[in-house]
């Protein structure tokens, strides 16, 4: 708003000293003195952004303006305008009070004078509107990059609290479950081979004076150990996820973070019996649909990418298939190659095709 006034201000002094040099007037000295301290108050009002000393500015300005009218040239009436506009800036109930101000001398100057301070004081009126308008909008601007600044910081907070939480939920369950799985192990194997323990005792203690019930004792420990090996292995089994929950969960978490990353949607379906996917297969399967990812994410330019798995009666299939350019030759790199000795590993193969797209068929014989 400032540099809007400023520059006005200069065009007027500009105006001025060209009219003056037109009229070929003898007062030089004293043109050139009044314009030189008029722009310094009115540089000076420019640093002052508020305050009383930027008011008592402004009115040192316009009674500059004023009596170099009087005394040098009649032209310096034409900056006064600006300096009543200033005078009210900040104030909206003021402007208009001041546009009325400013147009009082046109009655008490006369000739062409009067019709050009007119002209200007009206332009200026609307220049200082813009210039305000403009002032009002950037300052909202700043205020909400201020508040969008503050809102990021809270959600950047927040977040870090989120996952300070996560981390610390993720090291309680830790524990409660290494706590669930102490206890357990403790009712259900310590009494087992705690018993076991007392029956072998007691049959050292009767092997060379009872040997038939040292035998029947050492029975009773065989049974007990039996037993608390069944619980060993039941405890194992039932704590242990099965391979088809740690494969289609890690796989899942995996399209999630790529479809993030890449802001491309990825389609996954299965078909079948996944409990006849073995470690190592779900392995090969994971490691097949990253390679193909990357592929696709680097070369394909596609807009989607779907995901199948069927479990069939002799072999498990996986295809990954994208939407994007193809390639009809294709040129096999490490990747490709990779894929085929994973699936090869396991008396698989691999299948590509880039006539329409590009798909990646697994294809690992099933297990009996």
């Amino acid at each position: 708003m400032e540099l809007r006034i400023m520059s006005g201000k200069l065009i007027l002094m500009g105006f001025i000293i060209y009219s003056y040099i037109q009229s070929e007037a003898v007062n030089l000295s004293w043109l050139v003195f009044c314009l030189l301290v008029y722009f310094c108050v009115n540089l000076a009002i420019a640093i002052f952004k508020k305050g009383m000393a930027k008011k008592v500015l402004i009115i040192l300005s316009i009674m500059i303006s004023a009596v170099s009218f009087l005394e040098v040239h009649s032209l310096f009436i034409l900056l006064l305008p600006l300096n009543l506009y200033e005078c009210a800036e900040n104030m909206p109930r003021s402007k208009w009070a001041m546009l009325v101000v400013s147009v009082i001398p046109v009655f008490f100057i006369g000739g062409h004078i009067a019709a050009v301070y007119g002209l200007t004081a009206a332009f200026h009126f609307l220049l200082f509107l813009m210039a305000e308008h403009d002032a009002a909008r950037i300052e909202k601007l700043e205020n909400h990059i201020d508040q969008t600044r503050k809102d990021m910081q809270t959600l950047s907070k927040t977040l870090h609290e989120n996952e300070e939480y996560i981390r610390q939920s993720e090291y309680t369950f830790k524990l409660e479950e290494r706590s669930r799985l102490s206890q357990e192990i403790h009712d259900k194997i310590g009494h087992s081979m705690t018993g076991a323990l007392i029956q072998l005792e007691a049959a050292k203690r009767l092997l060379h004076t009872d040997k038939e019930k040292a035998s029947e004792l050492l029975q009773n420990a065989i049974n007990i150990s039996k037993d608390g090996i069944e619980k060993i292995r039941l405890t194992l089994k039932n704590i242990k996820p099965p391979p088809e929950q740690m494969g289609i969960h890690r796989l899942k978490l995996l399209l999630d973070e790529c479809a993030a990353r890449h802001q491309i949607p990825i389609s996954f379906v299965h078909y079948g019996d996944l409990d006849a996917i073995s470690h190592i297969q779900w392995k090969i399967i994971f490691e097949n649909i990253t390679e193909s990812l990357t592929n696709t994410m680097k070369y394909a330019k596609a807009t989607h990418v779907s995901i199948e798995i069927h479990v069939l009666n002799t072999l498990i299939k996986t295809e990954v298939k994208d939407n994007g350019k193809g390639q009809e030759k294709i040129k096999k790199g490490m990747g490709i190659i990779g894929m085929e000795e994973r699936a090869a590993s396991v008396n698989g193969q691999v299948i590509v095709d880039g006539s329409n797209g590009f798909s990646v068929n697994t294809l690992l014989p099933k297990h009996e």
